[in-house]
């Protein structure tokens, strides 16, 4: 218990002084150490002391001040699911209390995201629910999310498979004397006494196999089956017959290692499916390793060490030398390079002085940093990322809601058609046969189990969605991923988005016999005090091609037309072709091509010095490195592609040329984009929306799919259904290829999941499959669509 930080949602805030009432009616709480509520995002931070005041009651004192707490949602970790009609049964169950909003359970994480009104049910109720239902069900917190459940599933499911084996293996060795090719081999005769053979069967039936027989219980005591009903009816249905063989008298025919070797062969599958499991989430736990534990906090003058849940925003924090920033936030002071390629893909560190933002995760490199700490706990950048990355694994594609309605009434046919498997057997095909009867039911039983069905889906997408987080593609959901592969019209934004979003100086061209590299010197020098993008571009480009820059003596801002300076007793001109008009200077036609320039979408400048005119200079927002690349690619898989920008129509279609795009959408305004991508929509296109700006939000939320560059607002990146991280339009490549090789992985698993099925159900029901031989191939056909998702995991993009 102790020390908590919850976030909560509040509705009917109408002004700032609501969030002040607010703030002083919680801080008035004994318990509640601090309430900080933005009304700006209408959510409240709190700390509290768990052991002295409950959230329940923190909720209760929101509403008595007059406001609504939003719906909350829990993240769940679930242990002992088995099969996808395991999920299926919790969220059936848990949907049905009242309260519940949604409920999305994920098999193969074993995790649940559930969505309720608090005021209604709380989550302690939730979890019993669960509990009650036959799983393990616990919150996962901040503190909690990254410990490794896997690993101890698998020590435990290793333990228990090595002592089923040991028990297991001489009632195994007892089947080489049922076969006449084999009974050349020596079998001791202790192991063919009936009563040793079901000493060895019993702790192994009982004690290994009870996970079966709890699951079995609950599932049938709430009314559905699942795998574990099928196991224990057939293990059992080997076991009882044997014991009364056994009591009766007769020591031939026994199956003690028929309901053993299944058990233990259904432990070695669910084994190797941990262990594959454990690795198609590595892509979360690599990002989780990324945030320090340890923040160095400010106070008081003294730096002192802290837990990191315990640093909140508007602490200053000390950053050292080669330390991993711990939160999201602003340099006060002290300079330093840093490490963000874990965010931006780009390998060269990144200049920080005060004002500028850095992020948790990222790596300080040379030098002392202070920092205000912005956001904090699940509000970092990282933390954001990771969110997204375990949303998009534990939502369901459309695709795997099928095969969730195919596993939830499964089950209880494949028990039909043992049924009748045995009584045709006992009946018709083998009159009074009832070993071989209740040999091919069980062989039914064992060969149906739908584990492979169910972790079709949620492996390839784990797989596919983790994959695509290494190379800075972000999944919001499993939908977007499955739907991202339908569209067949790709739009783009222009600037930040095609562009870098910032002119750079393309031309410089000098009148003929004069000296470039001065000429070049004296427009940077010129332009080195002026805040505006084209001066800076001049400025920058003069810096990287010019030995050093001289002293400017005078500075005058002409509005309109450009500026005049002083320098070294010369006077400079550099601005428009009207500035030169202004004050009598003749331009040089000869000096450059303006008509081409200005044909290509540039801007062009002219300088001029004592009177006469000397250079022409040309800056444009040029293309990012890859953009073209990216764009013959997407043209290549068949896609159209489109620009559209509110730019003018020459200066879009020659960025347009440069990109190699033939279709664009010119002098769009903001609020007319989304527009544009409806008409689309409406000829029938699969719309896809790349975009960078908050003028580009509404067009990403009615696309069918909207692609957000995490180089841009994050307005954008909240309506978008793709985060692409590094800027790089190769990114939307990688995107589109990724959902085309997942889905094909999904689609991949179905198939031989149910044709495995369809094929072994009649091979079973005709006798002609041993039951430990179909407890094999069960357990080899789910550790073989667990292998095929993991494929996925090695895909080479961009």
């Amino acid at each position: 218990m102790g020390e908590h930080k919850k976030e909560i949602e509040i509705t009917g805030m109408s002004c700032a002084s609501c969030a002040n009432r607010i703030e002083k009616g919680l801080n008035r709480l004994d318990g509640v150490s601090s309430a900080n509520v933005n009304f700006a995002t209408e959510k409240a931070l709190i700390m509290f002391d768990s052991d002295q005041i409950k959230l329940s009651e923190v909720e209760q004192q929101i509403r008595k001040l007059g406001f609504d707490v939003l719906k909350e949602e829990a993240h769940l970790d679930i242990h002992g699911m088995t099969c996808a009609a395991c999920s299926a049964r919790i969220e059936k169950v848990v949907s049905r209390m009242p309260g519940i909003e949604s409920i999305h359970v994920n098999l193969a994480l074993e995790t649940a995201h559930v969505l309720y009104d608090p005021a209604v049910v709380k989550l302690p109720e939730i979890l019993q629910r669960i509990q009650k239902v036959g799983f393990e069900a616990s919150e996962r917190t901040e503190d909690t999310a990254s410990t490794d459940h896997r690993q101890q599933e698998i020590s435990e499911k290793t333990r228990k498979l090595i002592i089923s084996a040991i028990l297991s293996l001489p009632l195994l060795w007892t089947m080489f004397a049922h076969f006449s090719f084999t009974s050349w081999m020596y079998v001791p005769a202790l192991f063919m006494n009936p009563y040793f053979q079901w000493a060895l069967a019993t702790p192994v039936q009982f004690w290994i196999g009870a996970t079966f027989y709890k699951g079995a219980y609950s599932a049938l005591r709430n009314g559905s089956a699942n795998m574990d009903v099928l196991v224990s009816l057939g293990t059992s249905a080997a076991y009882f017959y044997s014991v009364y063989l056994v009591v009766s008298g007769s020591g031939h025919g026994l199956y003690f290692e028929t309901s053993a070797v299944l058990i233990t062969l259904i432990l070695l599958g669910k084994l190797f499916e941990a262990r594959a499991k454990g690795r198609s989430s590595e892509a979360i736990q690599k990002l989780m390793k990324l945030q320090p534990q340890i923040a160095i906090v400010e106070k008081d003058g003294t730096a002192k060490e802290v837990p990191i849940h315990e640093v909140l925003a508007g602490d200053v924090l000390v950053i050292r030398p080669g330390a991993s920033i711990p939160v999201d936030g602003i340099v006060l002071s002290g300079s330093s390079a840093v490490d963000e390629s874990m965010l931006t893909g780009e390998s060269l560190p990144v200049d920080k002085e005060s004002g500028d933002d850095v992020f948790a995760a990222t790596v300080n490199a040379n030098g002392s940093l202070r920092i205000e700490a912005g956001n904090v706990g699940k509000d970092t950048m990282l933390s954001n990322i990771i969110r997204v990355v375990e949303e998009a694994q534990g939502s369901k594609a459309p695709i795997q809601r099928l095969a969730d309605r195919i596993s939830g009434i499964f089950v209880p046919i494949v028990v039909g058609i043992a049924l009748i498997t045995f009584f045709v057997w006992y009946f018709a095909v083998a009159p009074g046969d009832f070993a071989s009867s209740l040999t091919s039911m069980i062989a039914v039983l064992v060969i149906a189990c739908p584990c492979a069905l169910g972790l079709a889906t949620p492996t390839s997408i784990m797989a596919g969605s983790g994959r695509a987080a290494e190379e800075g593609v972000l999944f919001k959901t499993a939908e977007a991923m499955e739907q991202t592969r339908s569209i067949d019209t790709i739009v783009f934004d222009k600037t930040g988005t095609i562009t870098k979003g910032l002119p750079e100086l393309t031309d410089f061209h000098s009148r003929h016999g004069a000296a470039r590299e001065t000429l070049l010197a004296l427009a940077a020098a010129s332009e080195s005090d002026s805040e505006h993008p084209v001066a800076k571009a001049i400025t920058a480009y003069g810096m990287t091609h010019t030995t050093s820059l001289p002293s400017v003596e005078k500075f005058e801002a002409i509005p309109g037309f450009g500026i005049r300076t002083s320098i070294g007793g010369q006077t400079i001109l550099l601005g428009t072709k009207n500035l030169l008009s202004r004050y009598d200077v003749k331009t040089d036609s000869s000096i450059a091509s303006i008509e081409q320039m200005e044909g290509e979408g540039k801007t062009v400048m002219f300088m001029a010095v004592d009177g006469v005119h000397e250079a022409v200079i040309a800056v444009a927002d040029t293309i990012k490195d890859t953009s073209k690349q990216a764009i013959t690619e997407l043209r290549s898989m068949g896609l159209d592609v489109i620009m559209l920008t509110g730019d003018q129509q020459m200066t879009a279609e020659a960025i347009a040329k440069t990109a190699g795009i033939d279709h664009v959408i010119a002098g769009v305004l903001p609020d007319r984009k989304a527009e544009v991508i409806q008409s689309l929509q409406a000829e029938g296109k699969r719309v896809a929306m790349v975009g960078d700006g908050i003028n580009d939000a509404p067009a990403l939320a009615v696309a069918d799919i909207g692609m957000a560059m995490s180089t841009g607002t994050a307005v954008a990146m909240e309506a978008a259904d793709v985060t692409l991280m590094h800027g790089d339009l190769l990114r939307v490549v990688d995107t589109i290829r990724m959902s085309n090789l997942t889905v094909r992985n999904i689609k991949q698993n179905l198939f031989w999941a149910l044709a495995y099925n369809s094929i072994g159900i009649p091979i079973a029901a005709a006798g002609l499959l041993a039951p430990w031989v179909a407890g094999a191939a069960m357990a080899f056909s789910s550790v073989s669509v667990v292998l095929n998702a993991l494929r996925l995991q090695r895909v080479k993009l961009n």
